[in-house]
Formats: structure tokens, sequence, C-alpha cells
């Protein structure tokens, strides 16, 4: 028998995974802030820049498919959840000790290789919680402290880069909060030690595989993914360009990171009152990030990166909720690992292209990432409309 589950439980638990993904985020966004940047400085050019963002997506999405699946079958989701947070946290400082671009390139690598293990068994955990504080919500929650990590850890960075601090000394510097992650993720795995009691199973639901509405679903994210601009590629043409200094890129990040905080929360809210329209909005808004961010001046990247950052928050909120109410309880985590390793392969794909057609031609990579995240607009309608 489950025990008795209360609300004020199960918002409990998502706040302390929220907290451990605030200091995760402090970690790895500080690093990522400045990652583009860092990766100029060691000699890489565009096209290596994009190779490696999509890389990095690839292998912190595809993987998802594996630790998800295991998370499931074993049950093991803590042990998942801890190996995968090591690895994304402790790569970050090692960052310091890079004298090259491919070794930086690899670390950063590791870094998503990191977050593809632990994910899918997080989600599961989150989507066990979240149904009794409402999917949207509770995952809105824990997104919105998440991203005000993502907000602190790129203005320390450029704190540091600001007084004359080098890169070296920002990344390793991030250790700190790394430390603090895992020590609020071991605090979590002792007062909760079975997040599947959170949540109780309906024995209505169906055994069988994912259905067409769930295929149509990947299908559209896949679009947006392949359309999605890596920020680092997006910090390299401001470099490049001299749209801004080193010190306000970091700063512009967290702008951004703070965009996408408040999108959770409010889409979040707004998808468990309205439904799946909410998503279609958001997902339509975002894409037109991409003609803002390359136009060569401050004001204008700046609405860009914080129509990006919305893209991101509905991303990590409402596409995540709309998985949950999808799929029974047994299987969301290999859902979730389905879902990322379409997600990831498309990212690496378009990264891979939008860094080409940064070297040739920027009006063609414009014209791509926008008009692929459009091409998701007809998708999602239908998945809106299927009666699966």
């Amino acid at each position: 028998m489950h025990p008795t589950i209360s609300k004020g439980s199960a918002i409990k638990f998502v706040i302390l995974l929220g907290v451990v993904s605030l200091f995760a985020d402090m970690t790895y966004e500080g690093a990522r802030s400045i990652s583009g940047q860092y990766l100029a400085i060691l000699g890489a050019s565009g096209f290596a820049v994009g190779i490696v963002a999509g890389l990095g997506e690839l292998v912190g999405y595809g993987f998802r498919l594996v630790s998800g699946y295991v998370s499931d079958k074993s049950g093991k989701y803590w042990l998942v959840t801890f190996i995968g947070y090591v690895l994304n946290l402790l790569a970050v400082p090692l960052l310091a000790l890079a004298g090259n671009w491919p070794l930086a390139a690899a670390l950063m690598v590791l870094e998503r290789l990191g977050k593809a293990v632990r994910n899918p068994s997080r989600d599961a955990m989150l989507s066990y919680a979240t149904k009794e504080t409402g999917r949207g919500w509770g995952f809105g929650l824990h997104e919105a402290m998440d991203q005000i990590g993502a907000i602190i850890g790129p203005l320390i960075v450029s704190c540091v880069l600001y007084y004359q601090g080098t890169y070296q000394m920002s990344f390793g510097i991030l250790l700190i909060p790394a430390v603090c992650a895992l020590s609020v993720l071991a605090c979590a795995r002792m007062l909760y030690p079975r997040p599947q009691d959170l949540e109780i199973e309906n024995p209505s639901l169906k055994t069988e595989g994912f259905s067409k509405k769930y295929w149509l679903y990947v299908a559209a994210l896949c679009c947006v993914a392949a359309g999605y601009v890596d920020f680092s590629l997006i910090a390299f043409h401001f470099k490049k360009a001299s749209v801004m200094s080193d010190a306000w890129m970091p700063i512009i990040f967290s702008i951004s990171m703070g965009a996408a905080g408040i999108a959770a929360l409010i889409f979040g809210r707004l998808y468990d009152a309205k439904g799946f329209s909410v998503l279609i909005f958001a997902t339509a808004l975002a894409a037109f990030f991409a003609p803002l961010v390359f136009i060569n001046n401050f004001y204008f990247a700046l609405i860009g990166m914080i129509l990006w950052g919305i893209g991101l928050g509905a991303q990590e909120s409402i596409m995540q909720a709309v998985v949950a109410n999808m799929v029974q309880m047994n299987k969301r985590g290999t859902a979730y690992g389905v879902l990322n390793i379409w997600f990831g392969v498309f990212w690496f794909l378009g990264s891979a292209l939008m860094g080409f057609l940064y070297d040739v031609s920027l009006i063609s990579l414009i014209i791509f990432s926008l008009g692929i995240q459009l091409a998701a607009i007809p998708i999602l309608f239908a998945v809106k409309n299927s009666k699966e």
C-alpha cells in the first residue's frame, strides 16, 4: 500500500530538487555563459564551435534513452541521478586546466553527458510529485528555481572577468556551487528514499507502447531542437562582431535565464489552466529570437536573448509536463529518454548546419532557424487535436 500522500510533501520534494538544480545551474550555466568565448580564445573556428555545441547536446540528449531505460527497469532513480550530477558538475572546474580547445571541448561534452545520465531519472521523480501539485506548476516551479541558479552563475563569472580575473579562475570558482548541489541532493535522498510513493498509479492506464500522439509530439520538438541556436554560437557571434564586451555576455545570458524562469512559472500555470494551446503560443513566440540575436545591435540582441530564454523556459516546464500527462508511471523515464535522444540528434544536426551557415551566410542561418521552428506549429496543432 502507498502511504497517505499530501500536497505539502510533494511540494517540499519539488523544492528540494529545485535547490539542487539552483546550485547545479550556477555551476554549468556559469560555465556555458563563457564557453563559446573560451573556445574562440583557444583558437576554435565558428564551425568548430557549432560542432562542439551540437555534439554536446547530442550526447546530452541522446544518452538519456539509456539512462531513462535503466532507471525505469532498475527502479534506482537516486543512484542514476547521483552518478549524472557528479559527472555533470565536476567537469566544470576541470575546464580551468584545459590548455587547448579540443581538451576544453571534451570536458564540455562530458558535462553534457552527466546531464544526460541524471535528467530522465530526476524528471521521472519530479513527475510523481507533480501529480499532486499540478504538472505545469510543479515543473514550472522547479524550472524557476533552476533559472535562479542560471542567473547567479553567469553573474559570478561576469564579476570575475570584470575585475580582471581569468577564464580559468572563473571555471575554478564554480566548484563551490557544485559541492553545494551534491550536498543538497544527498539530503533529498535521505528524506525521500522512494519518490515513487508520491504518486498513486491509475490502474486503468494502458500498458502498451507509446501512442501516435506521443510520436507526433516528438516530431514537433525535433523541429524546435533543429532550429534552436546554442548560446555558444550566439556568444561567438557577439564576440566576433563586437556586439558587446566579454563582461556583458554573461550578464545577457543571466537576463535570458531570468526570462526562462519567469516564463516557466507563467506558462506552467497557464498550461494547467488552459491546456496544450499554451505550448503552441510559447513555441511561436520564442522562434523569433533568431533574427534579433544576429543583428549587430546590443538592444536587438537583448530582446532576442529574452525570447531565447522564454523558449528554454517552455522547453523545461510545459514540454516535460506534457510527457507526464501522456505516459504512465513505469515508462516515464524511458519516455523522457526517447524524446530526448531525438531532440538531441536534431539539436546536433541543426547546430552543425547552423555553425556551417554562420561561416558561409548569416542570413541563411537566420532563415533556417526561424523556418524550422515555425514548422513545429502545425504538428503541435495535430498533437492537440489527436484523440489518442
